[in-house]
């Protein structure tokens, strides 16, 4: 009987240990989490994107427990690496983080963007198996990460939507990009309307010029040309100029999917809208004209030509973007 209420003893006093033995683990693991987000915090504080070394990234990035998500961009920024799409990248990087930073979902300390410069972690890139920069990879707070944890530049872009975008579908963060204001852009408008305003000034006794229906039929047409090519799109969203491929080098002027543009993008269906609609300009007006026959038919063929050309391109650049639209007519 007395050894039956030893081992009870042992028993209850074995499952105390391990209850409280766990309780301390499960503490001692709060206090860590704790203290790694308050270093982040403090790095944070300085800028929106943290640097890390090599000791930082073990300590924030690989060792557990964990209980927040990082984005680490490994790129390679300094002068002798020459690497063009490593600044632009970062650029865009920068304004995702701000953005992130200065929204109302950072005091949750979910999500925070840290960078690795090759100069200054060398051994990260040699860990993870890279060759080649820049990368944006994605560590989560639980589990190994997957394939699509590493962020695919040269199908996606690199602007900075299009990463929030990636980012929400792996975390479930969203984020709202906010871009510093386009000076540039207000000061065009402004000389372009002190332009306009001295031209009325100069021509006021011949202000005939505003009942020119060939004035305001251009206007209209450059405004619809504008909104066909997706100058608003650009103007909400802020999208690059170009794309540069980071494997190849390569650089796109127009968006691989449907989803996205990019500045060059909008000039070129620009330009072919408006190749287009001389063409027909051409035929129905200059065809008509009363001059010789020779003049007319020239007029025609020129017309017939420039709407079949660019119109084919304005379908080819549809069919690139819409890979599987089924149509086409000169070009593939």
């Amino acid at each position: 009987m007395a050894a039956k209420i030893l081992v009870s003893v042992i028993f209850a006093l074995l499952f105390v240990s391990s209850v409280c033995a766990k309780k301390k683990q499960k503490e001692s693991a709060n206090v860590q989490i704790e203290q790694k987000i308050q270093g982040l915090v403090d790095l944070n504080a300085r800028r929106p994107v943290i640097r890390l070394n090599g000791d930082k990234f073990r300590q924030y990035v690989k060792s557990s427990p964990r209980n927040y998500s990082v984005i680490v961009m490994l790129t390679a920024l300094a002068p002798q690496r020459q690497c063009s799409i490593c600044k632009e990248v970062n650029n865009e990087f920068q304004i995702l983080a701000s953005s992130w930073k200065y929204s109302s979902g950072f005091s949750s300390y979910r999500l925070f963007f840290t960078m690795v410069d090759f100069d200054e972690g060398s051994d990260i890139f040699q860990a993870l198996k890279l060759n080649s920069a820049p990368v944006i990879m994605h560590f989560p707070a639980k589990g190994k990460q997957k394939r699509a944890d590493t962020y695919d530049m040269s199908r996606q872009g690199f602007s900075a939507e299009q990463i929030a975008k990636w980012i929400n579908d792996r975390t479930d963060v969203s984020i709202r990009i906010v871009r510093p204001p386009n000076y540039f852009m207000a000061i065009t408008i402004g000389v372009l309307l002190a332009g306009i305003g001295a031209l009325l000034y100069v021509k006021r006794k011949s202000i005939e010029i505003i009942y020119n229906k060939d004035y305001w039929g251009i206007l209209c047409l450059t405004i619809a040309f504008m909104m066909m090519s997706g100058q608003m799109w650009n103007h909400i969203r802020g999208p690059p100029y170009a794309h540069r491929n980071p494997q190849t080098g390569e650089i796109n002027y127009i968006h691989g999917s449907s989803d996205g543009q990019l500045i060059a993008e909008t000039y070129i269906v620009f330009l072919l809208y408006a190749c287009v609609t001389v063409g027909f300009i051409m035929l129905n007006e200059r065809a008509q004209e009363q001059t010789t026959l020779k003049k007319r038919r020239l007029f025609t063929l020129i017309g017939t030509v420039m709407v079949g050309v660019f119109f084919s391109l304005i379908l080819s650049v549809f069919r690139s973007k819409y890979h599987g639209y089924p149509y086409s007519f000169l070009f593939k």
